[in-house]
């Protein structure tokens, strides 16, 4: 009997203890913050280099945005940077277009292993300037198939994101008398159908996103909102994600990205308004609808829209910035401590 009351007694004090050093582990998690570990210039060839994407393919380095004469041009193209180590950084390839502005490069893999580049043109035509979504393939990075045409005429499908050997994108109305936002799918990327031909989400002008989903099949969005009321949104939904729920942030953004940690956190970079104009990391909690500016990025002027990616322990960013002048594409390093 007394044996029993003793380990009775030690199962007592072995699980409040372990019950507290997880707890402890969880809090240490929620502490830790980003720290800049460096932040790089890696590309000014053009006038105006702007609005990138960041990813890992074959155990290299790709990093796409437009090259272009201004903000907005005639004369937009896609480039391809490629690096084996994050540093030195080369041109893999120039996708361009004899009579469109190439616009915004987002970058990602499909579920046959290719890499996809996804982005816009933008047609200056007697009626006025129009966009239609495209994407090309690679398997190298170099060489790049023809464009396909994606989505619709002026509903501009902004980033493209692979899950379960599903390709799904929220497509935005980009002329002034259409703002509706809508949710395709495809199973090759090449063809999308809608699944939702008007999105429910409050404001005159849903427009840019941020797409990610969880293991558990739980997708998340992080969605720019201009017009009225002007601030951004995040959305969750189930699968056949033919419904979201969305929580206003409260706060203005623009060029959203965002990520899951390894710790579970989402973090997002994206532009803020606030002065001094600035590209910056912040927590999202999707649960509260808050978004909370915890490391803002050397940054300033014209910037924004950065690639993401968690590779050896350490948060990749690739973003543009003018406060070095010249509009000019960066690549940050950030590490979690405390």
């Amino acid at each position: 009997m007394k044996l029993a009351n003793n380990l009775l007694l030690l199962a007592c004090l072995v699980i409040p203890t372990a019950a507290v050093a997880a707890a402890e582990a969880d809090a240490a998690k929620q502490e830790s913050q980003p720290v800049l570990v460096s932040a790089e210039r890696i590309w000014d060839a053009a006038p105006h280099n702007a609005f990138t994407d960041l990813i890992r393919f074959k155990d290299r380095w790709f990093c796409a945005f437009r090259e272009g004469q201004g903000h907005v041009s005639p004369d937009g193209a896609l480039r391809v940077l490629t690096s084996s180590d994050g540093k030195k950084w080369e041109s893999a390839a120039l996708v361009t277009s004899a009579n469109s502005d190439l616009r915004d490069a987002k970058l990602s893999v499909t579920a046959e292993g290719q890499l996809m580049l996804a982005g816009a043109e933008a047609i200056q035509t007697p009626s006025g300037r129009h966009h239609q979504s495209l994407v090309w393939f690679s398997d190298d990075g170099k060489t790049w198939t023809p464009k396909h045409n994606v989505g619709d005429l002026d509903n501009w499908l902004w980033r493209i994101t692979w899950h379960q050997g599903q390709a799904y994108g929220f497509g935005y109305g980009c002329v002034a008398t259409e703002r509706t936002l809508r949710f395709f799918q495809s199973s090759d990327g090449k063809k999308f159908d809608a699944v939702i031909d008007k999105v429910d989400v409050e404001g005159t002008y849903p427009n840019e996103t941020a797409l990610i989903f969880l293991p558990d099949d739980t997708g998340y969005c992080l969605l720019r909102q201009d017009g009225k009321p002007n601030a951004g949104y995040v959305g969750t939904s189930q699968p056949p994600y033919t419904h979201w729920n969305w929580k206003s942030l409260g706060v203005r953004i623009g060029g959203p990205e965002m990520i899951q940690l390894p710790d579970g956190r989402f973090l997002a970079a994206v532009r803020l308004y606030d002065a001094p104009v600035r590209t910056s990391l912040c927590w999202v909690d999707p649960a509260k609808g808050t978004l909370t500016e915890t490391l803002a990025l050397p940054s300033g002027g014209d910037t924004s829209y950065a690639g993401m990616v968690w590779h050896d322990d350490l948060l990749w960013v690739s973003y543009y910035s003018s406060h070095e002048s010249k509009t000019s594409i960066y690549l940050a390093k950030v590490r979690l401590e405390g």
